[in-house]
């Protein structure tokens, strides 16, 4: 049987009674104790027992002055209740205008980088292209003879720059993005040309590495809404992804497939090393890599995930990733159908 617990009375409520009574000069310091030590008697023996009642029994206190101390006490705590109340408020008030301005300075920021990343990037595209120009006079033998060894020493320079002009481009592609200035030219796309083209673009790096790439098309795949030079620099991008990170003897597949009438779903599917499950999160961080050492083993800037999201949801789109750490990744978005 369970004790049922005692009735709530405003006395329970005001601590250290005893010596605001004796602090009124209601009781002594000495008859305070006497009502104590008779309300701990009471205790000892089980009895639910209160100082307020100790005070009466003992004739130390009527009840109209025990009623006036415990209402004064009350109001005592009303009041520091309120005032408290009010600090409060001034302090989440102060706390919550501190935050504001830190969002604010944190904007600013975010718009002082994209300004100098888009500055920097544009100020690089003109000495790039002078060494490009360069490059192919040296090749091609316009500017005198040279040997096979010179050869394949400028071919390979021409591959770093072509590398880094894509760099460029991307930098550039993510501060218009972070401005909110990326534009969109929607259209009705052949998404099958498109795929094709990218698996094309992709089998020179992915020969290179020893992984095969493909594309499983459905059949009488329907064209889409999209921007096709945005939609086209988004697959390039995943194939490469996958390529990069997918060791020799694996594949990386492109597949093109109708989902209902509406639809149609894009998936890069990898064999490579996988993303840990509590760090998926992380691969759409600009400027961000998940092997942040200075020695890690694969390249890249850490803003084309980013801006392959941010392109997917321009498209009124989402962006899917599933991955196995150790067996590879999948990234998968629709597409609106545009039918005749």
């Amino acid at each position: 049987m369970s004790q049922s617990l005692p009735k709530l009375t405003p006395e329970m409520l005001i601590p250290r009674m005893g010596e605001y009574i004796v602090q009124k000069k209601l009781i002594t310091e000495e008859q305070l104790q006497t009502a104590l030590a008779y309300q701990q008697e009471k205790v000892a023996r089980g009895e639910h027992y209160l100082l307020g009642q100790a005070l009466m029994d003992l004739n130390l206190l009527d009840r109209d002055a025990l009623d006036q101390v415990v209402t004064e006490q009350i109001i005592q705590l009303r009041s520091a209740l309120q005032s408290s109340n009010r600090n409060l408020d001034q302090r989440v008030k102060e706390r919550t205008s501190e935050l504001n301005e830190a969002l604010q300075r944190l904007s600013e920021l975010s718009k002082m980088k994209a300004n100098f990343v888009a500055n920097i990037s544009h100020e690089l595209r003109t000495p790039l292209t002078h060494v490009k120009g360069y490059l192919e006079l040296l090749v091609t033998g316009s500017l005198g003879v040279i040997s096979e060894d010179q050869r394949h020493a400028l071919q390979v320079s021409q591959r770093a720059t072509t590398k880094l002009e894509s760099m460029i481009e991307d930098l550039i592609m993510f501060s218009l993005a972070s401005r909110g200035e990326m534009s969109m030219r929607l259209d009705k796309v052949d998404i099958r040309r498109i795929v094709s083209l990218a698996v094309t673009s992709a089998s020179n790096k992915a020969d290179e590495r020893g992984v095969q790439v493909r594309a499983a098309i459905s059949e009488n795949i329907p064209m889409v809404q999209a921007d096709p030079e945005k939609i086209g620099w988004v697959l390039n991008q995943l194939l490469d992804n996958g390529i990069k990170f997918t060791p020799s003897g694996g594949s990386v597949v492109i597949a093109l497939q109708e989902e209902g009438h509406n639809l149609v779903i894009l998936t890069v599917t990898d064999t490579g090393i996988g993303i840990p499950l509590d760090r998926l999160k992380e691969i759409f961080e600009p400027f961000h890599q998940l092997d942040g050492s200075s020695t890690r083993h694969y390249g890249g800037t850490g803003l084309g995930l980013s801006l392959v999201r941010q392109i997917v949801e321009a498209h009124g789109s989402l962006l899917d990733v599933q991955s196995v750490q150790g067996k590879g990744s999948i990234f998968k978005f629709p597409l609106l159908a545009v039918r005749e």
